[in-house]
């Protein structure tokens, strides 16, 4: 009798622990960056028009994997960019074909030894005006480019990008003082640990 008791506290014990991780896992499943292709992102446009946010990252890249690490998988940061942005991934210096506004973008130089190591630049990288890793490149609703920001950003750093693109209030940004204004007077909202 008290083996069964026992039994039955220790299964309760473990579906209660099993109940909190698959909990747990869901919570954090839903607070990741929903990444996708351009094409993909291009596609969902045309049916429900949003900008679109590309990091373009490199695999030997530290600060870009830092920004996956610490900015991307910040909750409030992933819940912005999955509500208001579409998310894409671009390996700036990867073997992807892509296709953007009618052209085909390659990178010819790719050499399949260096996978892992820095190779050559993808010409749609190029034709961004990418020159370092990590940057973000801001689409409008149409897939027109407005801005490639280079460098790492924190959550914080990242956040004024995110509401500045998003609200369009970089249109009203015409002067270095106006700039330097918005900067003062900006607020972050998203927790950082």
């Amino acid at each position: 009798m008290l083996f069964a008791l026992v039994s039955k506290k220790l299964n309760m014990r473990l579906f209660l622990f099993i109940g909190i991780v698959f909990g747990a896992s869901l919570t954090l499943h839903a607070q990741e960056v929903e990444w996708m292709a351009l094409e993909e992102a291009l596609a969902a446009q045309k049916k429900k028009p949003k900008k679109i946010i590309m990091d373009v990252y490199t695999t030997w890249c530290g600060p870009c994997k830092m920004m996956d690490k610490f900015t991307f998988a910040n909750p409030d940061v992933a819940r912005y960019i999955n509500e208001n942005f579409y998310p894409v991934k671009f390996n700036g210096e990867g073997n992807d074909t892509i296709k953007y506004k009618g052209n085909k973008y390659r990178n010819p130089y790719y050499d399949p030894k260096k996978a892992n190591t820095r190779n050559s630049p993808h010409l749609f990288a190029y034709s961004l005006g990418v020159k370092a890793y990590p940057s973000l490149v801001y689409f409008d609703e149409s897939g027109d480019v407005i801005q490639a920001i280079p460098g790492y950003l924190e959550p914080n750093e990242l956040e004024l990008f995110l509401k500045l693109i998003n609200t369009d209030d970089y249109k009203k940004i015409t002067t270095a003082e106006a700039w330097e204004e918005y900067q003062e007077n900006f607020e972050p909202q998203f927790k950082t640990e």
